[in-house]
């Protein structure tokens, strides 16, 4: 399987990623993007510093001038790249996916994606092309410590979450480099926050229960108020409730968006296609307008600037904010996150009975099927289904979602692993229970 993404690139390393695929793409980014000065960053996994040494001697051998961040979560390559106006950034990252994976996360000036229809494509022809012989004056790799500017941009935020007890995980990832700065002193206790690109304590991937269990445990251990886990490189962060229960990141999108729906009224809000009703009926009781769009943050970020949208969400744990260059940050998302509960604790409200008004439809969550003719399957549901009821809004930018007056559903190929992927949403439980079983009847 080819290791180029719609979003990244990203695969087993040591067969789908290499040095030498590093080295490649270090020698053919600059032409590609037009750019001879750069910024690299790295995640903790042990393949990742010779996969950056390979990439940043690639840069050097085609004349690029390139700035190694070292440890860095990719939230901070994000800011770097547009902060300081690189021509382009890479971060070596597998971001959530197991230990043995790594990868790398590509954005132009202005920290801008490059994705499949917006670079990637192009990058993987060329990789598999031949490589030219270095050019006679190798560009200057130099060391650049980006973290106090990143700390001093994310400090601000902070103000208004004490009187919160918390637990932090950290996940053995990148979240660990900023989070004792940030939270010492707050309430806040940590787990997993040796950096260990091993991940040690469970696996980087907050949306596996497996990625959550300990928090889970630790909170209702200490009697925190909350809990809150980054996933490995720090883009996404998810949290629970004092009960230890799991708050779908969809549904935070709705409180997120009140913070910013106060200072900019009327705005439009953009979630993706996954998004629950509770979220997006919240918004427009705020008085925002809701705005559905692809999954992925190539198209998020891409969509939130053409609509100059202040903040948008995804179901997956990234949240992306016009002052952090329309960019996903769980490291803001936290200190965002963190105000709005920490408000509500000063209203007498916990955690729980915060997020019940948003969560008061059955939902399925995402469930995944490794399904051979995914094509076949989801058109086989589709045309059932239709038959059945016309639903009142159908959507296919992004797989299909299908809305019906009393529940809906989204059914999509992955971009990113080989499953289709499902969400089914009803107003009862025992409603959600019939429709699921209908439509795995119709894909399976």
């Amino acid at each position: 399987m080819s290791p180029f993404k719609a979003y990244d690139i990203r695969g087993l390393y040591g067969s789908e990623v290499t040095e030498d695929l590093a080295y490649r793409i270090g020698r053919h980014l600059p032409s590609l993007l037009g750019g001879n000065r750069a910024i690299v960053g790295r995640d903790a996994r042990l393949s990742s510093p010779s996969l950056a040494e390979a990439l940043l001697r690639g840069l050097a051998d085609s004349g690029c001038a390139a700035d190694d961040m070292g440890l860095s979560s990719t939230p901070m390559v994000y800011f770097a790249t547009a902060e300081f106006d690189y021509d382009f950034s890479i971060q070596v990252t597998a971001s959530h996916n197991p230990a043995e994976y790594n990868g790398f996360k590509i954005s132009r000036r202005g920290a801008i994606p490059v994705g499949g229809d917006s670079g990637l494509a192009d990058l993987e022809r060329l990789c598999a092309g031949p490589t030219p012989p270095p050019v006679a004056t190798p560009g200057k790799i130099t060391h650049r410590d980006c973290l106090p500017a990143f700390l001093s941009f994310l400090r601000p935020y902070a103000d208004g979450i004490n009187g919160l007890k918390m637990v932090i995980d950290c996940s053995n990832g990148m979240g660990a480099l900023t989070a004792h700065a940030l939270f010492d002193g707050t309430g806040a206790t940590f787990i997993s926050d040796a950096i260990d690109g091993s991940f040690p304590g469970h696996p980087p991937n907050p949306l596996e229960e497996a990625g959550r269990a300990p928090l889970s445990a630790a909170v209702r251990a200490a009697g925190a108020d909350l809990g809150l886990v980054f996933d490995g490189d720090a883009d996404r962060v998810m949290f629970v409730d004092e009960h230890g229960e799991f708050v779908r990141p969809d549904l935070l999108i709705a409180p997120m968006a009140e913070r910013y729906l106060r200072e900019f009224p009327g705005a439009t809000i953009l979630h993706d296609i996954r998004t629950s009703r509770g979220t997006t009926e919240r918004i427009e009781a705020l008085g925002g307008h809701p705005f559905i769009w692809k999954v992925g943050h190539a198209f998020a970020k891409m969509k939130l600037r053409e609509l100059n949208s202040p903040f948008g969400g995804e179901f997956a744990g990234h949240y992306y904010f016009r002052d952090f260059h329309w960019c996903d940050s769980g490291e803001l998302a936290a200190l965002v996150s963190l105000r709005e509960i920490a408000a509500a604790k000063a209203r007498g409200t916990n955690f729980s009975q915060m997020m019940a008004p948003l969560s008061r439809y059955a939902n399925s969550g995402e469930l995944n099927f490794r399904i051979d003719d995914k094509d076949a399957a989801m058109a086989r549901a589709v045309s059932a289904l239709t038959e059945e009821a016309a639903p009142t809004r159908r959507l296919d930018f992004d797989g299909i979602r299908l809305d019906y007056p009393d529940w809906w559903l989204s059914l999509r190929k992955s971009n990113t692993e080989p499953y289709l992927r499902l969400i089914v949403e009803a107003t009862s439980p025992a409603l959600l229970a019939e429709r699921l079983a209908r439509v795995k009847g119709l894909i399976l």
